[in-house]
């Protein structure tokens, strides 16, 4: 019986998904967040989202207002 046990648990340990989130991942490598990037200014910051994370108008925006944009 423990081993049926063991057998599932490791089955659903390797069935997790272990890819890393895209949004956020690319700060040091986008150049409009490394030079002339205000995270404060919502026009600045949906621009940077749209650009470097890929996000839609949507998404950036509730992303912004969530860090402090206005």
């Amino acid at each position: 019986m423990r081993f049926v046990a063991v057998i599932i648990f490791a089955l659903m340990t390797a069935a997790c998904d272990q890819e890393r989130d895209i949004t956020g991942s690319t700060t040091s490598t986008c150049p409009l967040r490394n030079y002339n990037y205000n995270p404060r200014d919502m026009n600045q910051c949906v621009n940077a989202c749209r650009s470097c994370d890929r996000g839609t108008t949507v998404t950036c925006t509730t992303s912004c207002t969530l860090k402090g944009a206005r």
